[in-house]
Parts: structure tokens; sequence; C-alpha cells
């Protein structure tokens, strides 16, 4: 009695003032937010551009004004691009927070009324009607066949039944009602919410250096060390040998200017952005440049299931119907195949969508629940065909689908005959049934035909498809629960959300080049491990982990069983943060999929992020690195070959930069150990070095990909950039040229040419 007149009432204005100034709006709060200007200051808070700084100043003072503002552009371009990396990702709370509904309907004072959604408070009663978004965490108080997609949170692609008697009858923010109605009382608001966690996560993950930008700045460091030495080492021997102290300390400084290679920013920039036009025209959408790298490290890929290796598209893959199991092809349309126009009339009255007539194709006309869009799928192709259905009868009786009955029924009025119709779980559908519809003939449902069908049930859902019964009867019709007994079996739909077609030769793509592959999904454990299986992703069961299971392990027994797993199923938003972080700890390069808002703060923590451009939320794709603007999971092995061709291109042009500065280098070195005149002015090596840096450089850094590329295992994370035998051909080179070119220098001086036409 008190609960029935607190829904008739509600709170008062009054007491939902108080509790708005007591627990705050109903809003995501933000963390501080860091000014344009600061995060464009901290782009220079960089060893590399600090080294840059210095060469400029240092061109500057010796009056070579081109080299100092060349090195200028170099510096305030990295600048930008960092800038609008940066400023970018700060932006997942903002489209986190539009995912909360704007208005929302609550009995305050007795009545109903829309509120500004920021408003609501604890205690407050929602009346929520089909596709209202939810706006605040909320247990059901009263119900009307309400249906609720959770796939945002969950990642399951089925709507999930709520009713206020069940375990999961509560209503989660940002959610949305898909079918019927429902009252609820509201729980938590804010950032107290499933949703406010997801955003505080969010805003407690830091973003981490590229691979290649931590080398980079490791490379800067030894270059500082390298030229100081040198600088020293020449204008002291210079000094020794009896030359002008400052001439000498001209060309030391000189050279210590052009050992650094200052054109790297700059060509590892053009390296990166021709990488992203690229793969841009292969349906990838780079949002940070270094991920374009560090995609060719990549040694994990999470992935998650619905929508990603799936098609998050309910299918009825099989129907049993005539004692045979039938299979469709193509996965779409059972019309031509099953000749039963009662199964058909079962599964299209027996349902609660909602339908747009005015659109023609069947998938964009229909609205409500995924299993009874896809059951009305099988057999319609065309919306018109469906429109005419669908005008020969009335609905005169219906019994709402109930968690606990686990059926629903109809009654269809058609040319003035009722019948009815019901559907639902193959062994409660069975308890009502004595008679089973076989051939087009009635025959009694023996115990040999009920362990078939049994036997049916348990082949189809071994292949994780989920298993729906329909049966009918013309007769003894009534307007009341009896109506659902001595039904007449029809027959039963495999639904599943079927893997995608290119994805299987994506994961052998992957396992070639020495990347495994992980799905991560809230789905069921059966569910994972059958499109697993089908996708090569996983062999057995013992591959695959809960949540539950999950939440047993400390980290550190998690990380030594990971390389055993291939599957996490039933796993949450904090579930998936935590794998991708005790990866991440094993010193893995990860990169995590992602479509929903629960995939979005693993997808930020993971060293490179992807999101899905079609049915990806704006907060995962605001989350995340890269998009996928097709959503084909296959997309992900070209990116990964563009970042390996990238960072090998990158090699190729510090092999020859540094082969040409150290040339220089041991050109000085050795005609100061020999007691040589100085082969180079200081203005003739800037000169080379500016010559030398550009474009041939540039050339290397756009390179085609290797044929093998793909057959080689992921770099390690704190590979040196120097490793394979580049420092040795570095050496080797350097070495060359320089010997060389004193050689030349000496030659000269001997064959009796002038110093100045000898270091020409």
């Amino acid at each position: 009695m008190i609960e029935e007149k607190e829904l008739l009432r509600g709170l008062t204005t009054a007491e939902a003032e108080r509790r708005l100034k007591q627990h705050g709006l109903n809003v995501l709060e933000e963390k501080e937010q860091i000014s344009p200007i600061k995060i464009f200051l901290a782009q220079f808070n960089e060893f590399m551009i600090w080294v840059l700084i210095a060469a400029t100043v240092v061109s500057g003072l010796m009056g070579e004004k081109a080299d100092a503002i060349t090195i200028l552009i170099i510096i305030f371009m990295n600048a930008f691009l960092g800038f609008i990396q940066e400023y970018r990702t700060e932006k997942s709370l903002d489209a986190l927070r539009k995912m909360a509904a704007p208005t929302a309907k609550v009995i305050r004072d007795g009545k109903v009324q829309v509120i500004n959604a920021e408003y609501i408070v604890i205690g407050d009663i929602l009346v929520l009607e089909s596709g209202d978004r939810i706006p605040a965490d909320s247990i059901i108080m009263q119900v009307s066949n309400a249906m609720v997609d959770e796939s945002l949170l969950t990642g399951e692609s089925v709507g999930v039944n709520k009713s206020p008697r069940d375990k999961e009858n509560n209503l989660y923010m940002g959610t949305i009602l898909l079918t019927g109605k429902a009252t609820a009382k509201v729980l938590q608001t804010g950032m107290n919410t499933e949703m406010g966690k997801i955003a505080d996560m969010l805003q407690k993950i830091e973003e981490e250096k590229s691979p290649l930008k931590e080398k980079l700045n490791t490379l800067g460091k030894i270059m500082v060390v390298i030229c100081l030495i040198i600088c020293i080492i020449v204008t002291i021997m210079g000094i020794i040998r009896g030359n002008s102290p400052m001439d000498m300390f001209l060309v030391g400084v000189s050279l210590a200017v052009a050992a650094i290679p200052e054109g790297l920013p700059a060509i590892v920039t053009v390296a990166l952005a021709l990488g992203v036009s690229r793969m841009l025209k292969r349906n990838a959408l780079v949002r940070k440049l270094p991920a374009v790298e560090t995609l060719g490290c990549t040694s994990i890929i999470c992935s998650d299931k619905t929508g990603t290796l799936t098609e998050n598209k309910m299918t009825v893959k099989a129907i049993y119907y005539n004692t045979n199991i039938i299979e469709s092809a193509d996965k779409k349309s059972f019309k031509g195949l099953i000749n039963s126009e009662i199964l058909k009339k079962i599964f299209t009255y027996c349902s609660d969508c909602n339908f747009d007539y005015s659109k023609r194709d069947i998938a964009s006309a229909l609205f409500g629940d995924p299993t009874e869009t896809a059951l009305i799928r099988a057999f319609f192709e065309e919306t018109k065909e469906l429109k005419a259905f669908m005008s020969k009868v009335l609905r005169t009786y219906d019994i709402p689908f109930d968690s606990n009955r686990k059926m629903m029924s109809v009654v269809m009025k058609e040319n003035a005959k009722e019948t009815c119709y019901v559907k639902g779980a193959p062994e409660r559908i069975l308890d009502k049934c004595n008679r089973i519809l076989i051939q087009g003939q009635v025959r009694p449902l023996t115990s040999s035909y009920k362990r078939a069908i049994l036997k049916s049930v348990e082949t189809m859902s071994n292949k994780a498809l989920r298993c729906i019964a329909g049966a009918y009867k013309d007769s003894g019709i009534s307007h009341s629960k009896s109506v659902e007994s001595d039904l007449i079996f029809v027959g039963i739909a495999g639904i599943i959300d079927p893997p995608r077609k290119e994805v299987k030769d994506a994961v052998l793509q992957c396992k070639l080049a020495g990347i495994k592959v992980i799905m991560i999904t809230g789905d069921h454990k059966n569910t994972a491990y059958a499109i697993g299986k089908d996708l090569d992703i996983c062999k057995t069961m013992d591959e695959v982990m809960t949540g539950e299971e999950l939440d047993k392990l400390s980290d550190r027994e998690l990380s030594q069983r990971l390389d055993k797993l291939s599957i996490f199923a039933r796993v949450s938003p904090q579930h998936k943060l935590r794998i991708v972080k005790v990866l991440k700890s094993k010193k893995k390069i990860v990169a995590m999929t992602g479509d929903g808002v629960n995939d979005a703060p693993a997808v930020k923590e993971a060293d490179i992020g992807i999101s899905m451009g079609i049915s990806g939320t704006d907060v995962t794709k605001e989350a995340s690195a890269m998009i996928l603007m097709d959503d084909n999971f296959a997309t992900i092995v070209a990116a990964v070959e563009e970042g390996r061709v990238i960072y090998g291109n990158i090699r190729k042009f510090i092999r020859y930069l540094l082969s040409c500065n150290l040339g220089e280098v041991l050109t000085m070195f050795l005609a100061s150990l020999f007691y040589l005149e100085a082969p180079l002015k200081a203005i003739q090596i800037l000169f080379v070095n500016l010559a030398t840096d550009g474009l041939p450089a540039i050339a290397l850094g756009v390179d085609p990909s290797e044929k093998d590329i793909m057959y080689d295992k992921p770099r390690p994370k704190d590979e040196n950039i120097f490793a394979r035998g580049l420092t040795e051909k570095i050496a080797l080179r350097g070495s060359l040229i320089g010997v060389c070119t004193v050689l030349a220098f000496i030659v000269s001086l001997r064959y009796n040419y002038s110093l100045e036409c000898s270091r020409t």
C-alpha cells in the first residue's frame, strides 16, 4: 500500500530540491581541464625539441638564419600536431555526457512532469515508455512487457527482459527501453551510476608515449652527449695545432650542430602523415599520429565480440522443422527453404515489434527486440510483403512474455476465426504441447518425438544458437491463460549474432604475423566459445575464462595464465581494463577494439585503442587512437602492416641520416688527428647537412612495403631503434664516407690544388 502511494505521489518539489542540494546534479563530472595554451606549451617538453631549440640558437648566433628558420618551422609543426592530438583525446567525457537523456518524465507532487534529466534526484519516480533512454540508475517498480537494450554497457546484443520479480530488475543510465512501459525508482545519479563509474575510469587513465617517441628521445640524449664530446675534441686538437681558438670553436660547434639530425622529427612526421593518408584509403582513420607506428609493434589485439568480430545483428541460422535441422546458406532468409505458412505466422504474429511500412528494406522497417526482428527477417525480404501479411489479421488477446514463464502467446483473428500462436523456450513450449505438425499432418507428440526435439535443441545450443520454439492451436480458443494448453508443436529457430565473413582470414593473418587475438565480451561463455572456435581464435574450452573466474585471481596469477587464454566472457568494463593493464605489464603492445561505452576505458588504456566508425559510440571514438570506418576487423591487419612499413622506413632514413652525419664528424676528427687543415669550413658543414638531411631522407621514408613484412614476429616494445645490426651498418657506412672524404682531401692537396679547391 505504501509503495502504491509512493508511486502515485512521487517526491514533493521541496524534497526534490533538498536532495538535489545533497547529492548534486545528475551529470557526469569532468576533471579539471588543462587550458589549450598549457596543452600547446607542453608539446615543447620533449628532449629532442630542447636539442633542436639549442641548435636553433647556435645557428642564429653563427648567422645561419636559413638553418635557424628551418629548425623553428620543424619545432612548431610538431608542436601543432601534438596539440591537435592531445586536445582531441580530452573530449571523451563530452561524448559520454551526450548519451544521458536530455529530458525525463517523473512523478512529483502527484503529477507526471517533464524535467531536465540533470535535475533528477535519488528517489524520483521515472515514467518510461518504449524508445526512452534511461536517465539514471533505477529499480523497476511496475512494468508492462519491458525489454531493455543494455549493449552499450554489457556488450550483449540481445535485449534484456525486465520485471520487478527478477534479479536483474535494475535499469541503467544510457540504456534504452526497447519495448513496453515501466515505472522505476531512481537509486543512483551522476557519477555514482554505472555510466559514471566508466567516466571516472576514463579520467584516471593517463596517456603514454608511443614506443617511437621514447626511442627518439633516447636518440636525442645520445646525440647530445656525442656532440659535446666531438665539439670539445675537435676544438682542443685544432688549438693544439695552432689554429685560431675562435675559428676552431666555430668549427666544433658547426660539427656538433651538423651531427644532430634536425630533419629527423620533420621526416618522422611526414612519414607518419603519409601513412595516415594511405590507411584512410583502406578505411582506417588515425586520430593520433604516433598510433601508426605503434600498430606496427602490436603483439596482442583484444577485441570486443559484438559488432567487431560479429555483425551485431541477431540472425536465424538454423530451423528445426519436420524433424530436420535446416540451415540457410546466406544466413539471411529461409524463404523458399521452409514451406511452412504456420511457422511463418507463429514467429511473425507472436511479436511485439513495431513496423515502418514506408521503408522498403525489411531490416530498416523493423523496430524492437533484436531476437523478434531476426525471426521476422527470416521469412520476409520486402516490407510490402510483410504489410500484406499483417493486414489480414487482428490481435484479439495476448499473454506478454514473462521471464519466469519464458514464453508469450497471442490470439489472432483471421476470416472470423481465432488461432492461438505461442513462442518461447523449447522446454516450456513442449510442456504445453500434446501434438506435433509433421509433413502437414498433426500427430500425437510421443516420447520419441520429444527426445528428437530436445536432441536438436542440444545440437543447436552447442553451436551457441539461442533456441526459440513455436506452437499453435486452432480450436478451443479462450481469452485466458488456459489458452496455452493442448498446443501443436511446429518447430524451433536457432538464432545467433553471426561472425563477420572476413574476420576468419584476418585472424589467420594475425597469427602469421605473430599477433595473438583475444576476444573480450560480456556475452555468455558458450556463445563466446562457439564464435571463437568458428573464427580459430581458440580450440578448446580451457582457453575461455569468465569474469567470475577472473575475480578469483590476483594480477600475478592472471599474468601467469594469460598466455593460455584466448577468450574472456561475461566480463565488466572493470575486467576489460584490468586485462589490458596486466597484458601491458607483461611488456606486450596491446591494441583494444571496441564500439560500446563499456569498451571505452580499456580502449583508452591500451597502447593503441581502436573504435568502430559505424556502430561505435562517440565515447569510444573519442577515447581511441584509430577508427575503423567500415567496422571491419580485417582493416586492423592492413593498419598493422602499414605500421610495420613505417617503422622500417624510419630505420632506413635514420641509417641514412646518421651515416652521413657520422661521415662528416669522422672527416673533421681524422683531419685533426693527422694534423691536417680542416677539410670543411663551418658554413660548408651546415650546407652539406642541409642538403643531405632533407629530400633524400624523405624519399626513403615513403618506400613501399617489403613482401615478407607480415611474416615477422612483432618487435619487442623495448627494442632499441638501432637493434638488428643498424648500429653496425651506420658505423660501416659512416666510416667509409669519412675515410674516403679525408683521402680525397689529402690526394687533392698532394696534387697541389689549393686549400679552398680541396675543401670544395
